[in-house]
């Protein structure tokens, strides 16, 4: 999920996801997608298989809106992204102010703790996440999970403590990490197969939308000492409103079938993929269900076990790449870099940044669909890794003082727009994308915490790093990662855009087509 802003002292996390919807000023989205067989690279063991070619709609219509039944039930849960940002960006601006009413002003640590904290909630909220989503699905899910997102959101509103403060960000993180991990997997399974990468983005954009609400809503804060209680009172109303709309979104249609609700499971196909859809995927849900045993739930353990292990290695790889090429250092450093060019305001750098990401990742919306996961990977981790030598060369050789300002910010928001285009929205989803139906929650849940704990690790050492090497050479080496990244995704991802989650697993599980055999 994911995608970060500004801070003055501390580094906040970063998630990398997700999803998209259409622009309020379009009227439809109308995607012709030019399909070609594909080989997939599978795993280290480099074996490969090929999907049959996606099958192509024989009178494409000029108004297609096979998307929009699923829209309000994606926006729905993609208030648990908005909420993801706006709690990395409400403690930016008033930080100061509670340190001063909460007694532990001057300490840097207590400040990074406050704002950090819930990290920590994040990680064990994310290792929860797997065994709520596969005994309760994922509407009952993110209802039990705004609970600590509500509760979290008002103690830290009414703290009089550092105590109470640390408690409530907590409390909030174990929810932010839920709902991490509950969003992607939501959208991949009620999304149709044809535009599941564009509303899977709508996570992305979420985030984005918290991040800058939150800066807005941060600036009575210079003025007003006592705001940050009001800002925090705010972060409560969305999981109201998430909590209340679940009570009128669908169930995942796969997690239905899975439990023995097949009427109610066709009952969803038919209301958000159309009737003809209905038999079709019922029965591909039962074969994979049969197959892999979905219906005997599923055990952390069996993470050790092919083709698990290679899903579950290919999801934390893909996380600890993105967190270590450099989103949250880079951030935490633009406000150093526009400064140097004139802009003495945090609050607009960040904004700048925030809208940037906001940029990203409407492109992404468009382009996720069209060509491709592994593509938008690629050509996002060498953006990245140019904006990165860009400034580093722009810091190391300052020909001109200006234009290496000039440079510098240039570099900066080639790095953020270009993750957010690929880096951010992809990871997120081609996780769940990639994993089978029996173990989708738990291999998401630890992928995410591998993030967390790599989230983690950026924001401790970055500061050290620069004090000890300088901006350039980790700028250099952050760069150097999103080229490793570039190729890794060439070499070990799949492309999945237009194949449903069923023809994926089917055609990644070398033990799907020997059971068939036996059958």
């Amino acid at each position: 999920m994911w995608v970060t802003t500004v801070l003055p002292k501390t580094v906040p996390p970063v998630l990398s996801f997700l999803t998209s919807t259409r622009n309020p000023k379009q009227n439809s989205f109308h995607f012709r997608f030019a399909y070609r067989p594909l080989n997939f690279k599978v795993s280290a063991t480099k074996q490969q298989q090929q999907l049959p070619e996606p099958k192509t709609d024989q009178n494409p219509s000029s108004s297609d809106l096979g998307w929009l039944p699923a829209f309000p039930h994606v926006l729905i849960a993609s208030i648990a992204n908005f909420l993801f940002g706006y709690h990395i960006g409400v403690m930016n601006g008033p930080i100061v102010s509670v340190a001063k009413e909460l007694g532990f002003e001057g300490s840097s640590i207590l400040e990074g703790l406050v704002v950090s904290i819930f990290i920590a909630g994040a990680f064990l909220g994310s290792l929860a996440s797997g065994s709520l989503v596969d005994k309760l699905g994922c509407r009952r899910t993110f209802q039990l999970d705004a609970v600590p997102l509500i509760l979290g959101a008002l103690r830290s509103a009414q703290a009089h403590s550092l105590d109470e403060i640390l408690w409530g960000r907590f409390l909030v993180g174990l929810g932010i990490g839920v709902n991490t991990v509950l969003v992607p997997i939501y959208i991949s399974e009620v999304a149709p197969t044809k535009y599941r990468g564009s509303l899977g983005t709508l996570c992305q954009i979420g985030t984005c939308l918290g991040i800058i609400a939150s800066l807005f809503l941060d600036i009575p804060s210079e003025t007003d000492p006592h705001w940050w209680r009001t800002i925090l009172y705010i972060a409560s109303a969305p999981g109201f409103i998430l909590a209340l709309g679940m009570q009128f979104a669908v169930e995942s249609p796969r997690w239905l079938c899975k439990v023995g609700k097949l009427d109610d499971a066709k009952t969803v196909i038919r209301n958000l993929w159309g009737s003809s859809e209905v038999e079709t995927a019922i029965q591909a849900f039962q074969s994979v269900i049969k197959n892999d045993g979905s219906d005997v739930g599923s055990r952390w353990l069996e993470l050790l076990e092919e083709p698990h292990s290679r899903v579950a290695f290919i999801g934390g790889a893909l996380f600890a790449l993105q967190q270590f090429a450099g989103i949250n250092g880079v951030l935490y450093f633009s406000s150093l870099t526009f400064k140097d060019v004139g802009i003495t305001s945090g609050s607009l750098a960040s904004i700048f940044v925030g809208l940037t990401n906001f940029a990203g990742a409407l492109c992404a919306v468009y382009l996720i669909d069209k060509e491709g996961r592994q593509k938008l990977l690629i050509g996002s981790y060498l953006g990245m890794a140019v904006s990165m030598f860009l400034i580093a060369c722009a810091i190391s050789f300052p020909v001109d003082e200006e234009l290496s300002g000039n440079l510098s910010i240039l570099g900066t928001l080639m790095y953020v727009f270009t993750f957010a285009i690929g880096a951010g929205p992809v990871t997120g989803l081609i996780i769940p994308e990639l994993s089978n139906t029996k173990m989708r929650a738990k291999i998401m849940g630890f992928s995410f915490s591998v993030h967390w704990v790599c989230n983690f690790l950026v924001g401790l050492l970055f500061l050290d790093l620069v004090e000890i090497f300088g901006v350039a050479p980790v700028y250099t080496g952050f760069g150097s990662v999103s080229l490793l990244a570039a190729m890794y995704a060439k070499y070990y991802i799949v492309e999945t855009k237009g194949r449903s989650l069923e023809e994926i697993e089917m055609s990644l599980n070398p033990n799907f087509s020997v059971r068939d055999k036996q059958r």
